[in-house]
């Protein structure tokens, strides 16, 4: 119903008539603990909590799916009271049918560490860490990519935006692009595959842990090649350590697994096996203790 979203005038309308906020760093089920940072807003300082509280007319639309913190409680004179929370430091929820993004996040994530509430700030810096550490994994994974795809690299590697769905398509878009030009480039299956394995073993040497969804686009390129051809591009020249790396990552995906098995032929099972006890990071000499690659024993 369009009277029930959350605008600016309802943040106002509310703390117009508060005798008191009071805002502690936690949870709506958290907000009795003792444990916690609150303050409490009163006077002339509700009204420019006000002013740090505007929203986007209208809401998102949708509402995020943790708790939220810092929960905001107001108490009118009449002993009514409303419960609002912020989440992400980015958006309000409790003001109606939806959340709503704040007009200024950093602003009021400033407010409230000057008043004593830091941990909006430190959420804040924590995730600025995060996505400096995230663009430049996708960074060094662009300039990975083989010669000619690099700008098709940045495009599979652009990070979701709010519409799912919209991403997911451009995303799918690109990957076709993506393999239109690694054939253009690399017309020879052998050349291509090796050039791809090199590429896919890039995050088995990234200290975070885990793979990205560009990473995954690699790994389905290689998918969409005959797994003979994989094999035997293996074995036609002596791989270089990074397309051993490509391969313990390729070898070891459900999509592999389950249609070949874990038990590699030779010569690409002592290869493999002997590219991981050398030079092996911990999660390649693990998943080899679990019996990938063919490999009959654990691994100390």
């Amino acid at each position: 119903m369009t009277e029930d979203v959350p605008t600016t005038a309802r943040v106002q309308d509310v703390l117009n008539r508060a005798t008191r906020v009071v805002i502690v760093e936690g949870s709506p089920g958290e907000v009795d603990s003792i444990d916690l940072t609150r303050l409490v807003v009163t006077g002339d300082e509700i009204a420019d909590l006000a002013r740090h509280l505007a929203i986007v007319d209208g809401g998102t639309g949708d509402k995020c799916r943790c708790s939220g913190w810092p929960t905001i409680t107001v108490h009118g004179p009449d002993g009514e009271t409303a419960c609002w929370t912020l989440h992400h430091q980015i958006g309000l929820r409790g003001i109606g049918n939806c959340d709503a993004d704040l007009r200024d996040g950093p602003a009021l994530t400033r407010w409230l560490a000057q008043r004593g509430l830091t941990g909006s700030q430190r959420a804040q810096e924590g995730l600025a860490e995060e996505e400096a550490e995230s663009e430049q994994r996708r960074m060094r994974w662009i300039r990975a990519a083989p010669a000619g795809l690099a700008d098709a690299a940045a495009d599979v590697s652009q990070p979701p935006g709010r519409d799912d769905e919209a991403w997911s398509q451009q995303l799918d878009d690109a990957e076709d692009r993506l393999a239109a030009l690694i054939h253009h480039h690399h017309p020879d299956a052998t050349e291509r595959i090796r050039a791809l394995l090199a590429w896919a073993g890039i995050p088995s040497r990234e200290s975070s842990s885990g793979s990205r969804w560009y990473d995954m686009a690699v790994l389905r390129q290689l998918h969409d090649e005959s797994p003979d051809l994989v094999l035997a591009a293996l074995a036609a020249h002596p791989p270089s350590p990074a397309q051993l790396d490509g391969a313990s990552e390729l070898f070891c995906t459900p999509e592999w697994t389950t249609a070949h098995g874990r038990h590699l032929p030779e010569p690409q099972r002592s290869m493999l096996i002997g590219h991981i006890q050398a030079v092996g990071t911990d999660a390649m000499r693990r998943r080899l203790s679990w019996g990938y690659y063919g490999a009959e024993r654990t691994v100390d």
